[in-house]
């Protein structure tokens, strides 16, 4: 079944990590905007692993159909060592026993098998190359307040190698670790999908339906001390019967209270959800303004955020 143009906006929070690190800031959060503005950001790179990950947990194997292999992965073959790009999308045609179609049109066997590919596009670089664009492309997120990160550092029991020596004390201690953490950020990341570009990759309404389940569950799925504890807060999706028309920018039509410029202004931060609600009331207004271009929307919340504007007509029971 196909799908239509659409939109999104999901807003997580994050406590006590960074979901997505610098390594050009010695691992630092990563930072758009100047210094003195102090939102953080994360990248769309960030936003597909968790997506990623969750559909190789959810979906192993390809799932029962086989459709929802993960082309972008870590991989490694029996002896340990990392599978390229062409080994890995050989080890799939060799699972959905497609080899010698795959000789001569790999990427037939990776549109109809991977669900990344289908819905993020992909660049094969191993000859025959090609490149598929993704209908589905997701924006930066940014924080909807000033974050403040922290350098911390820590203690590890384990000795880094085996006492050699009765006298090699230097051995016998752990080392020390050193990172940035943030105590609590909230973020919004804006997103389309486009249904021409859909019908190329042959991305269905059900990898459209995975992808939003994706977003929510593998949020939740990828926790890790050093993404630190996440939460995803707030999904809309709007889909729209006319394929040239967009709302855009939803994540303009949204809004923190007490606004990021309090929170700039007082040199405080928001430590919790607790602190903050979020606002939807001119997002509403334009939904309701454009209804005629609307086909469907549908809205996703944590109870433990506080909205500002009447969702029920759109709510969903979460997944």
């Amino acid at each position: 079944m196909g799908i239509n143009n659409g939109e999104f906006i999901f807003i997580k929070s994050v406590k006590d990590g960074i979901p997505n690190r610098d390594p050009l800031q010695d691992s630092d959060a990563r930072r758009l905007f100047p210094e003195e503005d102090g939102r953080i950001s994360l990248s769309d790179v960030s936003i597909k692993r968790d997506v990623r990950d969750y559909v190789i947990s959810a979906e192993p194997d390809g799932g029962n159909d086989k459709k929802n292999y993960i082309f972008v992965q870590e991989k490694v073959n029996e002896k340990g060592k990392l599978l390229g790009r062409g080994s890995l999308a050989e080890s799939i045609a060799k699972e959905v026993g497609k080899e010698k179609e795959a000789k001569t049109n790999m990427k037939s066997v990776l549109i109809d098998h991977c669900f990344d590919v289908r819905t993020f596009g992909i660049v094969y670089s191993v000859k025959p190359k090609f490149n598929l664009t993704g209908p589905v492309q997701f924006g930066w997120a940014h924080s909807l307040h000033p974050v403040d990160s922290q350098y911390i550092q820590g203690t590890v029991v384990m000795p880094s190698s085996d006492i050699k020596n009765d006298g090699d004390e230097g051995k016998t201690q752990g080392t020390i670790w050193t990172s940035y953490i943030v105590p609590f950020a909230l973020f919004a990341m804006p997103g389309v999908i486009n249904a021409k570009i859909a019908e190329q990759t042959k991305m269905s309404k059900e990898d459209q339906e995975l992808l939003l389940k994706a977003l929510w569950q593998g949020t939740q799925h990828r926790q890790a001390r050093g993404r630190g504890q996440q939460q995803p807060l707030l999904l809309v999706h709007v889909e729209y019967n006319d394929p040239y028309f967009r709302i855009g920018y939803l994540e303009d039509l949204i809004s923190m209270n007490p606004g990021e410029e309090v929170w700039r202004n007082s040199g405080k931060r928001p430590s919790s959800i607790k602190d903050v609600s979020i606002n939807v009331e001119a997002m509403l207004e334009k939904i309701n303004m454009y209804k005629d271009k609307i086909a469907n929307v549908r809205i996703w919340v944590h109870p433990s955020l506080k909205i500002e504007g009447n969702i029920d007509q759109y709510k969903q029971p979460l997944w």
